[in-house]
């Protein structure tokens, strides 16, 4: 695999920096788990709702932290003590414990978590503040000051 060296963005443009880390954590090879699936999907402009397949795991066992624009959903399974008198001929469905991490946008928020039917959907939005939200300027509004 090739590797892509980013250093030349950090000394040729000035206050790209953090772009230039963002590219540079997404070429990493750190690989994610495929456990478990996930859909992501976008509800509205600014509103986003990740569903995740966590069958066999109730809400006890699940965790969701959100930190510097990380989300990280981990499942601990309870109770192994009680699988090691189960004997199954198959076991399909996994009880394995998980940690999946989600890279978060700028401003994006967690509004809150809701787990049904085995899926766990949580609900994002990204609330852009008010000073960096385009704004009209009325043309021939601003009068100059005439210096005395």
């Amino acid at each position: 695999m090739r590797t892509v060296d980013l250093s030349p963005l950090y000394r040729s443009f000035i206050g790209f920096d953090h772009l230039a880390s963002l590219m540079d954590a997404a070429a990493r090879t750190d690989k994610q788990p495929s456990f478990p699936p996930y859909n992501i999907e976008a509800l509205d402009k600014d509103k986003y709702r990740i569903t995740m397949a966590v069958a066999g795991f109730s809400e006890d066992e699940l965790s969701l932290q959100s930190e510097n624009n990380t989300l990280i959903v981990s499942g601990t399974k309870a109770g192994k003590e009680q699988n090691d008198e189960r004997k199954f001929i198959h076991q399909g469905i996994a009880e394995r414990n998980f940690e999946r991490k989600f890279q978060l946008g700028d401003h994006v928020k967690v509004l809150g978590a809701d787990l049904a039917n085995g899926l766990l959907s949580i609900d994002l939005e990204r609330e852009i503040p008010e000073a960096l939200k385009p704004r009209k300027i009325e043309i021939g509004s601003n009068k100059m000051l005439e210096s005395k």
